[in-house]
C-alpha cells in the first residue's frame, strides 16, 4: 500500500483571521430585488475591493443560512430582506505569488426579496445601487455575478421558496 502524500503546507500566521486559511470559510450573499431592480455594492475590502457584487459575508457557527442572509445584509446596507431560494453557489479561491491560498470562500447566493429600510453603507461598502438585473453585463463585477443574477431574478419573479429549511 503507498504511503499518503502531505499536501498541507506550512501555516502562515497574519492579523487577517480570513488570510491563508486552514479550510474554506462558507459565506453566502444575497441579489436583492426592488421594484425590478436589483442592489448592487462596491466593497472596500479585499478580496474584492473596488469591484461590485452583493452583500453578503461569513457565515456565523449556530446560524442558519437565512438567519446569516438576513443578518450580514442588515450589518452591510441597514435594509431588511426576505430570502426566497438558493440561486448557485461560487468558490474563490484566491493564491498568493508563490501559489499559496491566501483566501477561499464557498458562497452561497440566496435571491431575496427587499423588505425594509434604505440602503445605508456599513464600512466594508463603499457604495450601492439598484439596478435593472439585464444592465449588469458590462460593469466590473465578481465572477459569475451576471449569471447570479438572472438565476435570483428568475426564483425572484416566479417566487420559489428554498429548498433546505430556513
Amino acid at each position: 500500500m503507498q504511503k499518503a502524500r502531505s499536501l498541507a503546507y506550512k501555516h502562515i500566521v497574519t492579523d487577517d483571521p480570513r488570510a491563508y486559511p486552514r479550510r474554506p470559510f462558507l459565506a453566502v450573499s444575497a441579489a436583492i430585488f426592488r421594484a425590478g431592480q436589483v442592489l448592487l455594492v462596491k466593497r472596500t475590502r479585499p478580496p474584492v475591493t473596488g469591484v461590485y457584487t452583493l452583500p453578503g459575508g461569513v457565515v456565523e457557527i449556530g446560524e442558519t443560512l437565512h438567519e446569516a442572509v438576513v443578518r450580514e445584509v442588515m450589518e452591510e446596507t441597514s435594509m431588511e430582506v426576505m430570502p426566497i431560494a438558493l440561486a448557485g453557489y461560487r468558490n474563490v479561491v484566491i493564491r498568493d505569488a508563490d501559489g499559496k491560498v491566501e483566501r477561499h470562500f464557498v458562497v452561497l447566493p440566496f435571491a431575496a426579496r427587499w423588505i425594509a429600510g434604505e440602503f445605508c453603507p456599513s464600512e466594508e461598502l463603499a457604495e450601492g445601487f439598484w439596478m435593472n438585473p439585464r444592465e449588469i453585463a458590462g460593469l466590473k463585477a465578481t465572477e459569475g455575478l451576471p449569471d447570479i443574477i438572472a438565476t435570483a431574478f428568475r426564483l425572484a419573479r416566479t417566487g420559489a421558496t428554498a429548498a433546505a429549511a430556513p
